[in-house]
Parts: C-alpha cells; structure tokens; sequence
C-alpha cells in the first residue's frame, strides 16, 4: 500500500477525531465526507472500477440484445453502436462507471448526521442501485439518439443530454435522501414498520 495514503488515512482520521472532541458536527461532516471520498477513489482502482465499469457494460449489452440497436465488446468495455451511415465506437471507461459519484454519495450518507447505522445502510444499498441504473439509462439513451440521428450527435447525446438525464436522476436522489431526510426516514420505516417505535 502506498505510504503517502496510510498516512493521508491517519491524519484524516486525527483530525476527525479532534472535530468530534470538540463537539463541531458542520465541521465532522464536511471533513469526513471529503475526505473518506479520496479515501473510497483511492482504494477503487483497480478492482473496483472495473466492477462499476463491467457492471455497466453488461446492462447496456443486455439492452444492445433486446433493440438490436448496439453490440458490444465487454472485454474491452466498447459499445458499437449501429447507424444508417455507419457505426460508432463508445468506449465506457472510467468516467462512465459512475464510481466517482456513487463514492462521493457513499462518503456523505456516512457523515451524515441525521442517520443511525441501519438506515445509512438501507439509504446506501438504494443509492449505489439508483445512480447504477441512472447510468445505464444515460448510455442507452446514447444508444439510442447515436442510432436514429447518426454520428455526428454522439456529442450531443454523451456531453449534453446524457449527462442532463444522468445528474437529474442524481440530483432526486440527493434531494429525497439528505434535503429531503424526513422524507427518505418515512420510506424506511414503511417497509420496516417494527423500526419506527425506536425513534420515538
């Protein structure tokens, strides 16, 4: 293991210690969420990349079966994508894996205050799926104008409206889960009735 991060580690978590001796929450959250980010992308590569990323390409492939609309390649994570005038090559690499925001939004949910352990798992696992699937939906949706409207729209698709439909589904994520926590609480508790008298 690299010196430079067990150090990076031991020093994150001294300081985070004195922000809770010291009573200062903002602050606990603010520090452990950054740092435990670099920490998760740190330890990410190269297993779990490649997981988000071979996780990634499976659904679209699976998707390319149904519409006939795309091969793909898993092993080099490429995706074909057929069009009148030819086909275009889309390569899911590392920015497309979807791991940079699923860590950031797994090292917030663990700092985040007004959760107790049970709960930050349940919101964790739904979270990790939903921005998951909100990935996979953004590619197919690259798929699918690359397909009809040739490759001169590959820019369009992957810069601008997939990454438009891919932060939105995001953005509902983050609101319902920490904006909107009373919110999220009440879907925890409808599907584990027998929790609810604990927070009372």
């Amino acid at each position: 293991m690299n010196p430079l991060l067990i150090g990076g580690i031991l020093v994150f978590l001294y300081l985070l210690s004195l922000m809770r001796r010291a009573q200062l929450p903002a602050f606990s959250f603010i520090l452990g969420s950054i740092g435990l980010f670099f920490i998760l992308i740190a330890f990410s590569d190269p297993y779990w990349i490649w997981l988000f990323t071979h996780a990634v390409v499976k659904a679209v492939q699976g998707f390319g079966a149904l519409t006939g609309l795309c091969g793909v390649m898993s092993q080099y994570g490429i995706v074909h994508i057929i069009t009148a005038q030819g086909s275009v090559l889309m390569s899911v690499d590392y920015e497309c894996s979807g791991i940079i925001e699923t860590m950031a939004f797994i090292a917030l949910l663990t700092f985040f205050p007004a959760y107790r352990p049970a709960e930050r798992l349940f919101y964790g696992a739904i979270g990790v799926l939903w921005i998951y699937l909100a990935n996979v939906l953004r590619l197919c949706l690259v798929v699918v104008v690359v397909h009809f409207f040739g490759a001169s729209s590959f820019y369009l698709a992957h810069t601008i409206l997939g990454r438009l439909l891919f932060y939105a589904l995001v953005i509902i994520l983050y609101y319902n889960v920490f904006t909107y926590s009373q919110m999220a609480r009440g879907l925890y508790y409808r599907i584990r009735p027998d929790k609810e008298d604990e927070s009372k």
